[in-house]
């Protein structure tokens, strides 16, 4: 049975045409992943199967569901409300369906495979695949025939996201066609049946997954070559600390959320730091750069201790260390233009100016006319993310720092644009704190590993060592999920 079918899709706005005569069917049990680079026009579809569309954008074309189609976004904290428990959203939602309350809610609870007790939670109570996981519950009250995942394995470590792949497959198994919209090739192959490849909002190819193993299109060829794979690298020369924590403890209120830390990194390399989520990686992260000062211990930089508090760095000590964000977004001024707040680093920590950064931004890919524009003014969705994430790492390179620490930049990137910021990164002369979920680019990039499982650092040591020998059950389960990749298929 035929629940969803897409026909001459087209949308424009502003006389730019953003989706163009796209067209599919999808009937019932059965997934399809609409894949792309950034701007493709992923999410307007995804969007137009909701009925929706983002302001000044006009749709036309037919689009025909059979039944209430459930939404699961990519960021599933921003869909929870953070002051109220997730029981009383959970029952607000039913309370617009028909049929009981509360045994709508127990039957999406057993559908998502979600313990009934983490509705007494708030959403910060929760880790970050217990979130994905609720608000698929959510999007399963009252039983919809379809089901838009927009990008829900992003920002997941291996082993979330096989679970989130397996909570989807058993979504799929019970009747609901599930429309996915994603950048991880591995997640498609691991859990699609069908696949449509946007190009500039056309399709390039379209058919079973097994064309992603042998593509037609040049452009479908170039998406699948662009994908990092987890490999041993070679080892990496010993070089003197440059940074060096010891002993730190860190606390969030009154709970301990990282523990007794001893980690080094020399100058001009790469230490990536990964584990589970809510294992500690970011907590560590703002550690090193001032932004978190509940901490015991030390993190000292060329011999010298660092204050704990931005505040309480000297101006030589700020620039030194510097932050890029995991949501670029939340890291920009919406009033102000890209350009003035890139420059604004330069201007306050190393006397430069405007040309600097102009010049920084034509670098990564970014021309004038977009660096004048103020944020949201910059194409939507992935392509105003990758922009963002490019200004963003120009900003902090601007202030010559002696080490870099990035959160999670590359997740949310499709294989193309992940690619290309690799290979800045890989260029980089500074030293490198890599916060990442993805092995495959921990492999790409990292000269140490420092992998962290509830607040202790398990383990510690080249990259050669960690990934080729790892001595901790969570690195050997990480690296496991990681390396299963095309073996792993739904059945």
């Amino acid at each position: 049975m035929t629940v969803v079918r897409v026909e001459d899709l087209r949308a424009v706005a502003g006389g730019r045409t953003l989706v163009d005569g796209v067209s599919f069917a999808l009937s019932a049990g059965r997934v399809l992943a609409l894949v792309g680079a950034s701007g493709s026009g992923k999410t307007t579809t995804g969007l137009a199967l909701l009925g929706e569309h983002a302001p000044g954008v006009t749709v036309t074309g037919r689009v025909s569901v059979e039944g209430r189609v459930g939404f699961v976004p990519q960021q599933p904290a921003g869909a929870l409300n953070p002051v109220r428990r997730i029981g009383g959203v959970f029952r607000e939602v039913a309370a617009v369906r028909e049929g009981d309350a509360e045994e709508l809610i127990a039957t999406a609870l057993r559908r998502a495979r979600v313990p009934a007790e983490l509705l007494r939670r708030f959403p910060h109570e929760l880790s970050g695949g217990q979130q994905q996981r609720v608000v698929l519950a959510q999007a399963l009250v009252g039983d919809p025939a379809v089901i838009v995942a927009d990008e829900p394995t992003t920002g997941q470590d291996p082993i979330t996201r096989a679970e989130i792949v397996d909570e989807l497959a058993s979504v799929a198994a019970q009747g609901v066609a599930v429309v996915l919209l994603t950048h991880d090739l591995d997640v498609v192959r691991a859990l699609a049946d069908e696949v449509v490849v946007l190009r500039d909002g056309r399709v390039a190819e379209a058919g079973p997954v097994g064309l992603l193993d042998q593509p037609s299109s040049p452009y479908t060829r170039a998406l699948v070559a662009a994908q990092p794979r987890v490999t041993v690298p070679v080892p990496a020369a010993e070089k003197p600390p440059l940074m060096q924590v010891s002993g730190l403890t860190a606390r969030h209120r009154n709970a301990v959320v990282l523990r007794d830390v001893d980690l080094s990194l020399g100058a001009g390399q790469c230490l990536a730091v990964v584990g589970r989520s809510g294992s500690g990686k970011t907590t560590l992260a703002r550690c090193l750069s001032g932004l978190h000062a509940r901490y015991d211990g030390t993190v000292a930089l060329s011999g010298q201790v660092l204050p704990r508090s931005l505040r309480r760095r000297s101006r030589a000590q700020l620039a030194a260390v510097q932050y890029v964000f995991q949501d670029p977004r939340s890291s920009f001024d919406p009033s102000r233009t890209v350009l003035a707040q890139v420059a604004r680093t330069a201007v306050r920590l190393r006397a430069g100016g405007e040309a600097e950064a102009l010049a920084g931004l034509a670098a990564v890919g970014l021309d004038e006319d977009t660096a004048r524009r103020r944020p949201p003014g910059l194409s939507g969705g992935e392509l105003q993310r990758a922009a963002l994430v490019r200004a963003a790492l120009v900003r902090a390179l601007l202030a010559e720092p002696d080490v870099l620490v990035c959160d999670e930049i590359t997740s949310g990137l499709d294989t193309l644009t992940q690619a290309s910021l690799l290979d800045l990164l890989a260029d980089l002369p500074c030293a490198v704190v890599l916060v990442s979920h993805d092995l495959a680019v921990v492999a790409r990039l990292a000269d140490r590993v420092a992998v962290l499982h509830q607040g202790l650092l398990v383990e510690h040591g080249s990259a050669a060592e960690v990934l080729d020998s790892p001595t901790h059950p969570v690195t050997i389960g990480l690296l496991g999920r990681a390396m299963e990749g095309t073996e792993e298929k739904r059945t």
